[in-house]
């Protein structure tokens, strides 16, 4: 350590000797030269990465707001829907059969008990979110499990449990 001490000290005495050797209009210009130096790595690490975050700041906030927004859209909806007094199984089933026929050919209902399994085949996204709305609004059915995969650009297939007696999503 006191070898790597001994160097250090011999580098700034040279450095001093030189810096004293120069004349005083070059010492103001190397000063001034390094103070532009320093400006600039203050400007481009300290107040330039700043100035672009409160660049962006307002359109992130505006998006966080939307979703915010939609969130409690969401939140009021769900809230609506648990108010609704429950809908008898047997008319839960019929509304969950004539909103699945509106689907077609590429919907299958299948009712076991308190659950019904639905098998799609090339639903459209659209369609399904259609369906799923409409599902959990007239049937009070509520989606235990899921299983979709995209086969074409916005077609699902795959098979949706749903639960029909109420309170059946909850127990799980």
């Amino acid at each position: 350590m006191t070898n790597e001490t001994s160097s250090f000290d011999a580098l700034r005495q040279q450095w001093q000797a030189r810096w004293n050797a120069l004349a005083p209009r070059d010492r103001q210009i190397a000063q001034a030269a390094a103070a532009v130096v320093l400006l600039v790595l203050v400007v481009f690490l300290g107040i330039r990465p700043a100035w672009r975050i409160l660049q962006t700041a307002p359109a992130q906030l505006r998006e966080v707001n939307t979703q915010l927004e939609q969130m409690r859209r969401m939140a009021e909806d769900s809230q609506t829907l648990r108010r609704m007094p429950p809908v008898p199984p047997a008319q839960a089933e019929a509304a969950l059969k004539a909103a699945t026929e509106r689907l077609g050919e590429g919907a299958h209902l299948s009712v076991q008990g308190d659950r019904a399994t639905v098998t799609l085949t090339k639903v459209s996204g659209a369609a399904l979110v259609d369906w799923l709305g409409e599902a959990r609004a007239s049937a009070r059915v509520r989606p235990l499990e899921a299983n979709l995969n995209q086969v074409e650009p916005a077609h699902y297939s795959g098979t949706v449990v749903l639960g029909l007696a109420p309170g059946s999503a909850a127990a799980r």
